[in-house]
């Protein structure tokens, strides 16, 4: 299985986030919950995109199908993942990590940057899982023909 296409659209969904959380960050409305909660369309287009590529090229197989979900939508977390630790090292560090981690859905105690971001990243592998498997479901009969009587 070749990944270039879940690598392709993997990096659209961490441009797409990129640009709506410095678009929240600009507008000073990161700190809004609800907010941050609608960065699952841009996964869903970009996972949506990999299995709609894959189908129009003549990729069959519902679980190939739900892997390059899982794929896209993992490379995008991870990339996203990994460009949050360097921005909140940019803006100032635990300084920073204090005012973002106020509204977040995990927290309490002391965190630090990296359990910030080991704790975005298993949040992240969740929603993978979910988005990829909702979107299989509306896929599986187009990518892979079961129980059909002739």
């Amino acid at each position: 299985m070749r990944f270039k296409r879940e690598f392709a659209n993997g990096f659209i969904i961490f441009i797409g986030l990129g640009i709506y959380f410095l678009l929240l960050e600009i507008t000073g409305l990161s700190d809004e919950f609800y907010l941050r909660i609608l960065n699952v369309f841009i996964v869903i287009y970009g996972v949506n995109r990999t299995i709609k590529g894959n189908h129009a090229d003549g990729v069959r197989g519902y679980f190939t199908n739900l892997i390059a979900a899982i794929a896209t939508s993992m490379i995008g977390a991870i990339l996203s993942i990994a460009s949050l630790l360097i921005y909140i090292h940019f803006q100032g560090g635990e300084v920073y990590l204090k005012k973002l981690a106020e509204n977040f859905i995990f927290g309490g105690g002391e965190l630090t940057i990296y359990k910030y971001c080991i704790g975005l990243l298993f949040e992240s592998a969740a929603a993978s899982l979910a988005v990829s498997f909702c979107l299989m479901q509306y896929w599986k009969d187009k990518v892979e023909v079961i129980n059909k009587v002739d």
